[in-house]
């Protein structure tokens, strides 16, 4: 009698993934482990036990990719019915795509690095764990830099400002700001850039962009921007999660390392805190219907789901809030204000163009922030818009001094006094440099060596690295074209926003003959 074989059984995900980065790993035999993962010891952090590390999501890889898939046909359903369909014509504003213009120079590049980094921390980190899912997230990063572009491509077909995006993302002055994180970021060691991204982009940066911002997309009549971003979203859920992960996993290891990690989350707090301030000002100022404003999106998604949740949490480990929170509080009801003037007075020098904010639009304001706007910038409007009745526009001709670390024009005010321009200064090795807030010095000086090397756009352009002396020359070196920036009213984006419309209802009104 014969007696068949059983037949093989099949593992649950759980299992399979426990397969995946577990069990196929292996001790180095050939060389120490000290040569295999060489970048692991700088920093001063301890890890005893690599096996610790708990993966939340256990996704296999088979499960990841038909997910994503899944995800993707349904997005690219979207813009191939929104190009056919011109669906450019249903956005609200030439003015919106302002904000877009920012997105693609600015965020999308930074997607390419993260998937850069966390490809490199899927070879160097010493765990299995942490070792795929790196890997997981590197492949997000890639698929959103992708479908970031795809989706925006289509409104350069139209309209000025979205082309040769990357040259500008290395070169142009309002881009160094969030260029200047990330390259702070991939210049760390790997545990600080697991909490530099982790933390700082993932927890604060694409809660505050991906959520409030979609949202305002949808308002503004731009499906696939909408679409897009939740699509990134549910990734961004599993990237915080896994930073969350991170930071518990060091905690949890040794306790030598909780000042180490206490001192990257003052840090990178700030840091990332004042990326968002051109998020800040694209919600208040950019959409032409507004969804959130600013201050509700700061108190919603940080002040209670980071502050009154995630530090919470982590004051069992002994972290506490960041250092310089309270500033960023207090700033809460000026922080777009102050930026969208700094963009609005240096146009001319971008992509995007900018305008006086109509009767309807500062009423909002100060029923949005009436503690503060009627009395500190309304005045202002109101006195660009008399400059603009008779005949002039308020642009600055000179070149602004920038903060050192973050490198925003000096434009922030003194914390309670948003009538007195702030600045910090430090010297080292016999050299002045200036800072735009406590938090921005408090940086510098922990590392001042890093921060010295720092390429600033103003300085390159006296020092003859950009094209030339003149504005024409800095804009060509920028690849900026003419028409890009200024002035809303009478740009390129308006003029060819109106013969769009103006050609969609001729055709429109012969069809109905």
């Amino acid at each position: 009698m014969t007696i068949a074989p059983k037949a093989p059984r099949k593992l649950s995900m759980k299992q399979r993934y426990e397969a995946l980065t577990r069990d196929l790993d292996w001790e180095p035999s050939y060389v120490s482990r000290e040569e295999m993962f060489p970048y692991l010891e700088f920093e001063g952090i301890k890890i005893h036990d690599w096996s610790k590390w708990e993966d939340p999501f256990r996704l296999t890889v088979d499960a990841y990719a038909k997910y994503q898939a899944e995800k993707d046909k349904r997005l690219y359903a979207v813009l191939d019915g929104f190009a056919q369909g011109q669906g450019h014509l249903s956005l609200t504003d030439a003015s919106y795509l302002n904000a877009m213009k920012l997105f693609l120079q600015g965020v999308a590049p930074l997607e390419y690095q993260a998937h850069r980094n966390f490809a490199y921390l899927a070879r160097h980190l010493a765990g299995p764990g942490p070792r795929f899912a790196a890997l997981c997230q590197s492949i997000d990063e890639i698929r959103h830099l992708q479908t970031e572009v795809h989706t925006l491509s289509n409104y350069n077909k139209y309209y000025s400002g979205f082309h040769n995006y990357l040259e500008m993302h290395d070169r142009v002055w309002y881009l160094s700001v969030p260029k200047s994180f990330f390259d702070d970021a991939l210049a760390a060691g790997p545990f600080e850039f697991l909490i530099a991204i982790g933390f700082s982009f993932e927890y604060l940066l694409t809660n505050l962009l991906f959520v409030p911002f979609m949202s305002g997309a949808s308002f503004n009549g731009d499906l696939p921007t909408m679409t897009f971003g939740f699509s990134a979203q549910s990734d961004e859920s599993r990237h915080m999660t896994l930073g969350l992960e991170a930071i518990k996993f060091l905690l949890e290891q040794d306790e030598d390392n909780v000042p180490i990690v206490q001192a990257w989350i003052d840090k990178w707090f700030w840091r990332g805190y004042r990326v968002t301030g051109l998020v800040a000002q694209m919600l208040d100022y950019m959409l032409p219907r507004k969804v959130m404003s600013w201050k509700e999106a700061f108190e919603l998604y940080f002040e209670q789901q980071m502050m009154k949740g995630l530090f919470e949490d982590l004051a069992f480990y002994g972290i506490r809030p960041p250092k310089h929170v309270d500033d960023a509080i207090a700033e809460k009801e000026i922080l777009s204000h102050q930026v969208y003037w700094i963009l609005y007075q240096f146009s001319h020098a971008a992509s995007f163009t900018t305008s006086v904010p109509d009767d309807e639009h500062l009423e909002w304001l100060s029923k949005t922030y009436p503690d503060t706007f009627d009395r500190y910038y309304r005045p202002l409007w109101e006195k660009e818009k008399r400059n603009i009745e008779a005949g002039g526009r308020h642009f600055v001709r000179g070149l602004p001094q920038l903060c050192q670390t973050c490198q925003i024009p000096m434009g922030f005010t003194e914390p309670g006094d948003p009538t007195t321009i702030c600045q910090r200064e430090s010297e080292y090795n016999g050299e002045k440099f200036q800072f735009c807030s406590d938090g921005c010095q408090w940086i510098f000086e922990r590392e001042p060596e890093k921060y010295v090397q720092a390429w600033l756009p103003v300085h390159q352009i006296y020092q003859g690295n950009c094209g030339g002396p003149t504005v024409p020359d800095v804009l060509a070196w920028y690849g900026i074209q003419d028409g890009d920036g200024g002035e809303h009213q009478g740009s390129r984006d308006d003029k060819n926003w109106k013969q769009w419309h103006e050609d969609a209802d001729h055709e429109r009104l012969g069809v109905e003959a």
